[in-house]
């Protein structure tokens, strides 16, 4: 057996959620292998609307063990209120829910960190979801992050207030006013208190050498999806980088994010939305600041499912989707929302680049900061209208 793949390619915001939700019946392990609570997919079904940021999607069908692995990162308290929410409508995750031991952790400071950082770019600010993923996963490479297995070592406490006195000192260098920012909606002393009582049900939750897990599984022949968070576009290594996420979101992700060799990826599912949404700052080359780009947003309900904040709009854009299909190796594309393009009377597909005298079929564009402007080497796109 090997480990089928879901994920988007464009910047996030696909539908994902949706697709997995279809497609769980048929597997016995959902798995989530990067991203943390910066991901936001949403399912309704039987009038009650979900949004999952850690949770894989496969949490509302019983007969299916859904994974959190090595590499997503958890906020206790955002997945707190995940579990509380499912369980308001009887959904007890509990019974089907396995987190990694070697998953890192968000910790209160990490997400100050992330509001200290974005204010200090000012105008250049990446866009972040201010979610604590960045320092978080800064703190992984660098070696100096907690992880869920901590947790229950006996040394957490020590562990953590060590790291967290070395963020203090960067949050003073930065003269960030920590103690009275607020986190969802509360000063940080008091939100510390309520991660600390969200870390005592994370603890509580079981915990998995997910590595070990996954591959017995495939042994003994399960059927495994492995659930993409983001977009391939926002990939650290392939995306619009400075501004992209701080995972491998494509697929080559899910061998380190869950702990399985190259040879055990099977079929690729590709999602993608018949027009393009990012959210946040970075390059977009069909973006339509007009009131095309308003209808698509009213019609299409573009706004974050995480931030709640207007998603920026364009028209789909082929060099970017062949872009990420290559990158992926996708093996089916599942185009979503076709229905959002009825209103209008026309539509286009960027199908090139205009690159000073030269056309380029490629996604040849790259950023540069320079005084906070955005600077790409291509000119315009080339579309075909219908």
């Amino acid at each position: 057996m090997k480990v089928d793949v879901l994920l988007g390619l464009q910047w996030g915001d696909e539908g994902k959620g949706k697709i997995v939700d279809v497609l769980t019946p048929k597997y016995d392990i959902i798995a989530r292998f990067q991203g943390g609570p910066n991901a936001g997919h949403t399912i309704e079904f039987e009038g009650n609307k979900f949004i999952l940021h850690t949770i894989p999607s496969g949490i509302f069908n019983k007969n299916t063990t859904n994974v959190i692995g090595n590499g997503v990162i958890i906020d206790p308290f955002i997945l707190q209120k995940e579990l509380n929410n499912l369980k308001v409508k009887n959904i007890d995750p509990s019974a089907n829910l396995l987190v990694s031991k070697k998953a890192h952790l968000i910790l209160p400071t990490h997400r100050l960190l992330d509001a200290a950082y974005e204010q200090a770019m000012g105008k250049g600010k990446i866009g972040s979801t201010l979610k604590g993923i960045g320092p978080t996963y800064t703190d992984k490479i660098a070696r100096k992050g907690l992880r869920v297995g901590d947790l229950t070592s006996g040394k957490f406490a020590e562990k953590y207030e060590s790291l967290k006195s070395k963020h203090l000192e960067i949050l003073r260098f930065h003269e960030f006013d920590y103690e009275n920012h607020k986190l969802d909606g509360v000063l940080f002393g008091e939100y510390e208190g309520k991660w600390f009582e969200a870390a005592e049900t994370l603890k509580k939750l079981e915990h998995i050498d997910s590595e070990y897990f996954i591959n017995r599984a495939l042994e003994s022949g399960k059927k495994i999806l492995a659930e993409g968070a983001q977009g391939s576009l926002l990939d650290i290594e392939f995306g619009s980088y400075p501004f992209v996420t701080s995972s491998n979101t494509i697929t080559a992700g899910v061998c380190s994010g869950l702990g399985i060799s190259p040879k055990k990826v099977g079929k690729v599912y590709g999602i993608f939305k018949a027009y393009c949404t990012r959210v946040g700052s970075g390059p977009f080359p069909t973006e339509l600041e007009n009131e095309e780009g308003q209808k698509l947003r009213d019609v299409g309900r573009e706004f974050g499912s995480t931030t709640g904040r207007p998603r920026r709009c364009g028209w789909l854009d082929l060099p970017a989707l062949n872009y990420a299909i290559m990158l992926n190796g996708v093996d089916e594309l599942l185009m979503m929302k076709a229905d959002v393009l009825s209103p209008f009377d026309s539509i286009k597909v960027c199908t090139a680049y205009k690159c000073g005298d030269e056309i380029c079929e490629e996604s040849c564009y790259d950023v540069a900061t320079d005084d906070v402007e955005l600077d790409t080497i291509f000119d315009e796109c080339i579309y075909e209208e219908s």
